[in-house]
């Protein structure tokens, strides 16, 4: 499946961000608000494995998702959940399995293609928000407007996601969307669209 394999592009993009992160830059804010960078890798592995557990067949079961305490090396911690969550999807792409997922709406099946496109979505997301956090965004948004089909699924997945109140309330994942600025990319277009200012800094 070839939404798989974008996502584990975005996947390496991500952990190529995550590397650069060190220990003393875990209390920097991002712009996930009221999250600090450790915070938000907690988050992200948590994502990882419970996404993993889900592809390999678990139900809907919102324990697997929660967030993962750190361990001596983040950046590690981050990549070995990522390649696991990348094999996991794999497996399924082969079986064609759905995938429960008890963090959105009402927890599935979903369709692997739908459940893979979340979490590209994140992935790339939550990537910006740690390299914004780190001071620089623009290597890895160049990066993913320079590749079309991993920026075109970015967006189409962004699109779909539901901008009602009820979905952007205090404490769901995103929030209300802003108006992209014109001539803005796929990229900022995207983040836009989830509520966050493409131009954030810490």
């Amino acid at each position: 499946m070839k939404l798989v394999e974008l996502h584990a592009q975005a996947m390496g993009l991500a952990v190529e961000v995550v590397d650069g992160v060190r220990p003393d830059q875990l209390d920097r804010p991002t712009p996930c608000a009221g999250w600090t960078l450790r915070r938000l890798l907690e988050h992200c592995v948590g994502q990882h494995q419970g996404f993993a557990a889900a592809a390999r067949g678990a139900g809907p079961d919102l324990a697997l998702f929660a967030d993962a305490p750190l361990g001596a090396d983040p950046a590690e911690d981050f990549r070995r959940t990522g390649a696991e969550l990348t094999a996991a999807f794999r497996e399924a792409a082969v079986t064609g399995r759905a995938l429960w997922l008890p963090e959105v709406r009402d927890g599935g099946p979903f369709p692997l293609a739908q459940a893979v496109g979340f979490h590209l979505v994140d992935a790339l997301v939550h990537a910006w928000d740690v390299a914004a956090a780190l001071g620089g965004t623009d290597r890895l948004v160049a990066v993913v407007e320079g590749d079309d089909a991993l920026a075109t699924a970015l967006l189409a997945v962004t699109e779909a996601v539901p901008d009602t109140p009820e979905a952007r309330a205090p404490g769901r994942a995103f929030r209300p969307g802003l108006e992209p600025a014109g001539g803005a990319g796929r990229f900022d277009r995207a983040l836009a669209l989830l509520g966050r200012d493409p131009a954030w800094k810490a």
